[in-house]
């Protein structure tokens, strides 16, 4: 085409002719031009199809890879992100939804973002190991911290990050990948806690295998210092020998055939028997064994508890014996008590009948009248002695009381009236609030002598100063009748007495008519129907009993 046209443009231009003459040498020339024109159109279509060839599967390469990305980010769950350090653009992959909660719209596209989800106390720390990583140009970088979800709790992650570099090996861009370690980092803590109780455990701990052998117990696979303080052997001495080095001659043989087919049976078992420190010293030790599966539900190991109780066995075995001393001596005494009360009664009698024969005999010597005076009033305090001692022995020796149903108003009703003529004599401001309700579990007999006793108490232990004022209530609270007496007395010394009010013959005021009987049998009788009494005082100014019985 050009030489075509220079050579219109010369035959114009010298000849002004319109007619073109090709000469051969031109025309061979035009022919050579077209068939290599032909060539590089060919040439260059050949190139532009390979080209394509290349930019296509280049292109599904590409997706491919996308797919594989997306893919394996799925499955290991990470949080994958793409940091364009010079221009602090950040992308995320979904994972920072999946994991983290956050929304598209709300997921940040430069590092302040990042850096501002991290735990104040982990984001300083974290911040200062990046940016030295990224000074000195490692290839590999990793780190611990708490990263924020979108709810505002926390995650432990693991963070790792790639350089990317170009060619002249400058920093460019930076690729991480954030796994989501909270479960594992509590799971790390709550093992770091139980080694600490078994290793801390004022108990030995044992961990055996799970094969019992033919005539030995499981081998040891670990113990804890509670252990070797508690037998003596030493852990490179104890692991890799069976239970059996802790057992012995004296060892309970019912206890440990049960201890074996427990371990057959792969059963929780808890035995006490006799062991065997190394020396030979023999203890006595609480042992339990528990079976303990993998995470395939299979029987993988023995944990062994075991906690030293021969101190709490000697204190049992004193005991025991202190039980039987006392059954003894408490079965002297009640013997000795039915010896007192029925042997002397008789001889009392005769006593008795005698100096009442005597008072119709006039005595003219008056020393010998004094003498027998004297004689008949310590006759007389001996007989009401024995007479209280019959009366505690019947409520000591009669747990069985018979008990009824009772209106305790019924019950105040003969007691007022027993005690009409103290009332009527000393006149006392009286205050009774008495339930309505039917009482069970109650024996009238006693529960009479208990209010006749507080309420003569009240009378004969009055102020010299003020009027006398009696409150008495009963209710019924939770299934519990809780009956009070209230007084303004002259009360008792808690300070010095608080521990002796309901003791025998124990007298707190020098009253002529006090024995120190009447709060000790009100107390074996409260206590015969299953109460309880309580008491509260100050000196001056009265004294509240409490009784408490079970309504069922």
């Amino acid at each position: 085409m050009v030489f075509l046209t220079q050579k219109i443009f010369t035959t114009y231009s010298l000849t002004n002719e319109t007619n073109l003459i090709f000469t051969n040498k031109e025309i061979v020339i035009i022919l050579l031009s077209i068939v290599l024109f032909r060539y590089f159109l060919y040439a260059n279509e050949k190139h532009n199809k390979s080209v394509l060839n290349k930019l296509k599967k280049s292109n599904q390469d590409i997706i491919e890879s996308k797919e594989r990305y997306d893919i394996v980010a799925k499955a290991t769950s990470d949080t994958i992100w793409d940091w364009k350090i010079d221009d602090d653009a950040f992308i995320w992959n979904k994972g920072i939804q999946g994991v983290f909660g956050y929304k598209k719209e709300d997921v940040g596209k430069n590092s302040n973002w990042w850096f501002e989800r991290i735990h104040p106390e982990d984001s300083l720390k974290m911040s200062v190991r990046l940016y030295s990583f990224l000074d000195y140009k490692t290839d590999k970088w990793q780190d611990e911290y708490r990263f924020q979800c979108a709810d505002g709790s926390y995650k432990y992650v693991i963070d790792k990050g790639f350089l990317v570099k170009d060619d002249k090996g400058k920093i460019i861009r930076m690729i991480g990948a954030i796994q989501d370690v909270t479960k594992q980092k509590e799971e790390e803590q709550r093992l770091r806690l139980l080694e600490t109780v078994i290793t801390k455990s004022n108990d030995a701990v044992m961990i055996c295998g799970i094969k019992l052998n033919e005539n030995s117990l499981p081998s040891i696979v670990f113990v804890n210092s509670a252990f070797e303080d508690m037998t003596g052997y030493k852990t490179s001495e104890a692991i890799g020998m069976p239970l059996d080095i802790i057992f012995g001659a004296k060892s309970d043989s019912k206890q440990i055939d049960l201890l074996k087919q427990k371990i057959k049976e792969y059963q929780i078992c808890d035995i006490e028997t006799v062991c065997y420190k190394k020396d030979n010293t023999l203890f006595w030790i609480n042992f339990t064994m528990i079976p303990v599966t993998n995470k395939d539900g299979e029987h993988s190991h023995w944990i062994s508890v075991q906690r030293d109780v021969t101190e709490l066995k000697e204190k049992e075995k004193e005991r025991e014996q202190l039980i039987r001393e006392l059954t003894k001596n408490n079965n002297d005494l009640k013997q000795f008590s039915y010896i007192t009360s029925h042997n002397l009664r008789a001889p009392l009698s005769n006593l008795t009948g005698l100096l009442n024969l005597i008072d119709d005999i006039p005595i003219e010597n008056p020393d010998l009248k004094e003498l027998i005076d004297g004689f008949s009033t310590s006759t007389h305090l001996l007989n009401e002695t024995i007479n209280d001692l019959v009366k505690v022995i019947i409520i000591k020796d009669n747990p069985a009381i018979e008990k009824e149903r009772i209106l305790i108003k019924d019950i105040f009703e003969n007691v007022f009236n027993q005690l009409n003529f103290l009332i009527n004599l000393h006149k006392p401001i009286l205050k009774i609030e008495l339930s309505e309700e039917y009482i069970s579990n109650i024996n009238k007999s006693y529960l009479e002598s208990i209010f006749l006793n507080l309420m003569t108490n009240s009378i004969k232990y009055r102020s010299a100063t003020n009027q006398l004022k009696i409150t008495i209530t009963s209710k019924v609270i939770n299934e519990e009748l809780v009956i009070s007496f209230k007084d303004n007395g002259i009360g008792i010394d808690m300070g010095r007495n608080k521990d002796k009010i309901f003791g025998l013959y124990q007298r707190f005021h020098n009253h002529p008519d006090s024995k120190g009987l009447g709060l000790y049998l009100v107390k074996s009788q409260v206590e015969s129907m299953g109460g309880n009494i309580s008491v509260e005082s100050k000196l001056g100014k009265g004294t509240t009993f409490t009784l408490n019985f079970k309504n069922i």
